[in-house]
């Protein structure tokens, strides 16, 4: 049995979370360079064996695409030709960074910490597959 893998994709960074076996939790991996997210998620498969990624899809509160909307189908579209014996799943990221701050703010974060973007895209990936897991 798999692993789920979840992105909170960006244009500069991209946060990582994984699930654990049982597909019940979610936890926060890392954030890596946009520019090399391919060369990190088979490094990843080949460590835990992902069945799914789940993908934040970026929405306004219209429902309307954001600006970085069609990245994140292209992106979709480049995972499932490397990755074509891994499911790929859409989820909607509206709120996630605002409660990535939250969290983190009630977790008792630094303000250093809540200013780096870094850690806030990966609690935002985390959130992202928490809410996929359910």
């Amino acid at each position: 049995m798999g692993k789920v893998l979840a992105l909170d994709f960006g244009l500069k960074r991209t946060g990582l979370a994984i699930s654990d076996d049982a597909k019940m939790f979610a936890f926060g991996l890392e954030t890596v360079d946009s520019s090399k997210l391919m060369e990190e998620i088979k490094k990843l498969n080949q460590k835990e064996q992902i069945d799914t990624i789940v993908l934040g899809l970026p929405k306004r509160l219209n429902n309307e695409d954001a600006h970085i909307t069609q990245n994140v189908l292209l992106l979709k579209e480049a995972l499932e030709k490397e990755f074509p014996l891994i499911g790929l799943e859409l989820v909607d990221e509206r709120f996630t960074s605002k409660m990535a701050s939250q969290s983190m703010h009630f977790s008792g974060a630094t303000k250093k910490q809540k200013m780096n973007k870094g850690l806030v895209d990966k609690v935002s990936a985390t959130i992202i597959l928490q809410s996929f897991l359910g």
